[in-house]
């Protein structure tokens, strides 16, 4: 899978093979000299992690010069790796529930170990949809139509293995950053909003969720220590205004370089931080949280307020 806000290949982890379905008729062979390049690419974006799974954002784009998909429209299957079900979906739905007998109360969406999913009918409730969605399974090609060149839907899975216990391995050689931007202004939204910020160890970030990232190296190749972050298209790339939506979050996995690596006197916060490119003031060294066994009074937390405010949550993980 292409990478957009860290995509993974296919998610190895998640599934053991991912199939589309197409509605064209079967040809001998994939491979065509008038369309060399022709592809449809799945990308498999993990926007959150929840308490049993995360929820991931799928996208099909039809990359083939002049194939559209087209009626009965395309359909989209695989083998799950482990016992995941779906709890529930945005743009899309399964062809079949499965057994789902051993759930009382909240039953999951499916609980088939191959599902098979569906787009949905155009005219679908407006809270049922997702960009890109909801087209009967219809799909241009990108040569030809490329604004509507792309399906996604959205997925909560469930039961993946991926406890709080499981986002805690390997403590030693990594790190984890939590970064929540809050926009407290009741009359604005912010369009394709972008934060920058600087760290000695963003020169080895590992994976990135929920959000775009780009290296900036204002002092040459050598220093890379400069990050600039925005929205996923369609997805968390408007900063709503003040409110139950006016967040978003992500999270960062750094390896950690052991010559340089310390909680101590706020080394995990960022040197400096701009959104939408205004230079937002810092607070000094010694304002930040110390390390838990530096004194039994731990200062809390701080969060930095401006018209959007910016927190990062670093988990002492370090001595564990």
């Amino acid at each position: 899978m292409a990478a957009g806000g860290r995509s993974f290949a296919c998610c190895a982890a998640v599934l053991l093979a991912a199939t589309v379905l197409l509605s064209a008729p079967a040809t001998t062979e994939a491979y065509d000299s008038l369309d060399p390049n022709g592809n449809i690419t799945i990308k498999w974006d993990i926007m959150q992690w929840t308490p049993d799974g995360y929820v991931a954002v799928v996208t099909m784009f039809n990359y083939q010069q002049f194939r559209h998909i087209g009626a009965p429209g395309w359909q989209l299957g695989w083998t799950w790796a482990k016992k995941e079900v779906i709890w529930s979906m945005v743009g899309a739905q399964t062809t079949e529930q499965g057994d789902c007998s051993k759930f009382k109360g909240n039953v999951p969406h499916c609980c088939k170990r191959d599902p098979t999913i569906v787009d949905l009918l155009p005219g679908t409730p407006y809270n049922m949809q997702i960009a890109n969605c909801c087209k009967a399974g219809v799909i241009n090609t990108f040569n030809q139509d490329p604004a509507n060149a792309a399906a996604s839907f959205q997925i909560s899975v469930g039961l993946a293995g991926t406890t709080n216990k499981t986002v805690k391995l390997n403590y030693k050689e990594y790190w984890r950053v939590k970064i929540t931007i809050t926009n407290f202004n009741f009359r604005m939204n912010y369009t394709q909003w972008n934060l920058v910020a600087q760290h000695p160890n963003f020169d080895n970030i590992t994976q990135l969720f929920s959000f775009n990232y780009k290296p900036l190296t204002p002092y040459g190749g050598g220093i890379n220590d400069t990050a600039m972050f925005w929205g996923v298209k369609f997805y968390n790339d408007l900063l709503m205004q003040a409110g139950k939506l006016g967040n978003v979050q992500s999270e960062l996995l750094l390896r950690k370089d052991s010559q340089a690596f310390t909680f101590d006197k706020g080394w995990a916060f960022p040197r400096r931080v701009y959104f939408n490119g205004d230079n937002c003031v810092m607070p000094p060294p010694d304002a930040y949280p110390w390390l838990p066994n530096a004194s039994p009074l731990t200062k809390q937390p701080l969060t930095f307020s401006f018209l959007v405010f910016w927190v990062v949550l670093a988990t002492l993980l370090a001595y564990a």
